[in-house]
């Protein structure tokens, strides 16, 4: 089902086409400048006329009026000229015969479409770095790439989810030092990554003593690109211990990934694109290393190969979206990562396309901007840093407080507790725009009230409640009306689901499904407040609650799966 701003575009382009032969606007054009209109009573959508007075030589109230009159048989409601606008306010029997019985017919899969079948994406997201463990500053690549890859996917992707661990580079040569010099097996078996950031810590503090260890690290980690058998063991080891505390993380978020492949994959299939660079006439020596030169394109140069013909982060890239597409043939590749890397990708694309990969277009950096907790900023090598795990624990623990005391007697607490103890850390950081910097307090999270994930998680679990208490009664056929302004506005509320779903997808922004949540919330408490449904003072009347009940609940529980959250039925 097309949805009601994509049949209003349609209906816009037939009308101005007749006034004027070679519509100059095309459907899509027109759905971008349709407006929500700020008060109700002003319809529900509205299409400023201005942008078509230079076009049609005629002055907006003019404009909006002749298209009023196009638009008089508008079978979705109604078209009224309002000065320079057009407004249009969608009917109650097609929100009952359309929006309603659309979310009935398609269940789970109301608000998906087919518009990625037959194509791939590859999205590399979350991708930590091995011997460091799981912290707040990692949740955001991993909650925005894995809500992009389950949107993708809702409208008919073949999705390829890559976690390019951070597994290759000199910070291995200074884990290798430290763990020679003052690590030990057990301890480390013991103490997972928490044992192995604390030897990367000290290294750091014996090396502003002693500068002479960054050099022995430096040659460590060449000895292990050479493939020496003792650093590459640690190396492998490091990384075993590594996963198999992240896995414990995923679990927890509910995530999978297709490839676990990282940077140090990619290792022997660089020099194939050092090769090209060259038979390209792009690979320069500056100062024994090796570059291309970008300042054509205003961006600094590009740094392949260092001083020692060791590889960096480049060269592996390089040689790691090749790889990409000559293995799955993505129609578009998706990196998520820090806003700091802007340039670097902006880098990466740029030599991709000189180098004559033409598929180089279709790949996109996804950046988001930094977190905080208490204001205060995070980083692994001085120890600064907020687990994820100690996280979770702690959001947890204190959700089993509350329910402990106002629901001493649910089953399946422990369970309960943890979706929506973690799924409050997942809501809070996708409820803003990705791009903006976020300052995290578990208390403002944690909050049953406002625009949080246990609202959202509660609101959810009430429309289980109220069918649960309304299984005797038969939802009966299509039939129905509406009699009280609060179902209409929880109708209304529902259609706008596979708009907000194209939005996410092309903003690449899972903030837009997650304030939808919340808007889905709000209308249906309102109505929960102003119509009783089990209590209904007929029967038509409850049957008709009840399925916008079941409807609320469908599109709610997709709305939060498709940001990583669960939906407990009971909390």
């Amino acid at each position: 089902m097309q949805n009601f701003k994509k049949q209003t575009a349609l209906a816009i382009e037939r009308a101005i086409g007749e006034l004027m032969p070679g519509a100059p606007l095309t459907a899509r054009e027109i759905e971008d400048f349709l407006e929500y209109p700020p008060d109700p009573s002003m319809g529900d959508l509205a299409f400023p006329c201005f942008r078509l007075s230079k076009i049609m030589r005629a002055a907006p109230p003019k404009i909006a009026a002749s298209l009023s009159e196009k638009l008089a048989d508008f079978p979705l409601g109604t078209a009224e000229a309002a000065g320079g606008y057009l407004n249009f306010k969608v009917s109650p029997d097609y929100l009952v015969s359309h929006v309603l019985a659309a979310v009935e017919e398609a269940g789970d899969s109301y608000g998906s479409s087919r518009i990625g079948e037959g194509k791939t994406v590859v999205l590399d997201y979350s991708s930590p770095n091995v011997c460091k463990p799981f912290h707040i500053g990692h949740l955001g690549t991993t909650v925005i790439g894995h809500s992009l890859k389950l949107l993708h996917e809702f409208v008919g992707y073949r999705c390829v989810g890559i976690n390019y661990l951070g597994d290759w580079g000199t910070q291995f040569g200074k884990q290798i030092v430290a763990f020679k010099r003052w690590g030990d097996r057990e301890t480390v078996e013991k103490g997972g990554c928490d044992e192995l950031v604390r030897l990367y810590v000290r290294f750091h503090e014996e090396a502003e003593k002693d500068p002479a260890l960054e050099d022995e690290a430096r040659a460590e980690f060449h000895r292990l690109e050479e493939g020496d058998a003792e650093n590459y063991a640690l190396w492998k080891w490091f990384k075993s211990v590594s996963l198999a505390e992240y896995e414990k993380t995923y679990k927890q978020l509910g995530i999978t990934f297709d490839s676990y492949n990282g940077e140090a994959f990619s290792v022997d299939k660089v020099p194939a694109q050092i090769e090209v660079l060259k038979e390209k006439g792009l690979l320069k020596i500056d100062d024994g290393a090796s570059i291309v030169d970008l300042s054509e394109y205003n961006m600094p140069p590009c740094l392949i190969l260092k001083k020692d013909g060791s590889t960096i982060y480049h060269a592996r890239d390089i040689a790691t979206a090749v790889y990409r597409h000559d293995t799955y043939g993505f129609d578009k590749a998706i990196y998520v990562t820090a806003a700091q890397q802007s340039l670097h990708f902006a880098q990466l694309f740029k030599v991709l396309g000189l180098m004559g990969y033409e598929w180089s277009e279709n790949m996109v950096h996804v950046p988001y901007g930094t977190v905080s907790v208490d204001g205060a900023k995070l980083a692994t090598r001085t120890g600064n840093v907020v687990l994820l795990k100690d996280l979770f624990k702690l959001s947890v623990d204190k959700v089993k407080e509350v329910m402990n005391e106002k629901n001493p007697d649910l089953k399946n607490r422990d369970e309960a507790a943890e979706a929506v103890g973690v799924g409050a850390i997942i809501f809070n950081y996708l409820y803003n725009s990705r791009i903006k910097d976020i300052n995290f307090t578990l208390e403002n999270a944690l909050s049953y009230e406002g625009s949080t994930g246990p609202y959202a998680q509660y609101t959810y679990a009430r429309t289980c409640s109220i069918l649960e208490k309304a299984a005797a009664f038969d939802p009966g056929g299509p039939d129905g009306r509406l009699t009280h302004p609060s179902e209409e506005e929880l109708l209304k509320t529902l259609s706008r689901f596979p708009e907000k779903v194209s939005e996410a997808i092309e903003g690449y922004e899972p903030s837009v499904i997650t304030r939808y949540i919340i808007e889905v919330c709000t209308a249906f408490n309102h109505f929960y407040r102003d119509c009783p449904i089990v209590t209904a003072e007929t029967d038509e009347t409850r049957t008709f609650r009840v399925r916008l009940t079941r409807a609320a609940k469908t599109v709610l529980g997709t709305a939060l799966r498709l940001i990583c959250m669960k939906t407990p039925e009971k909390i």
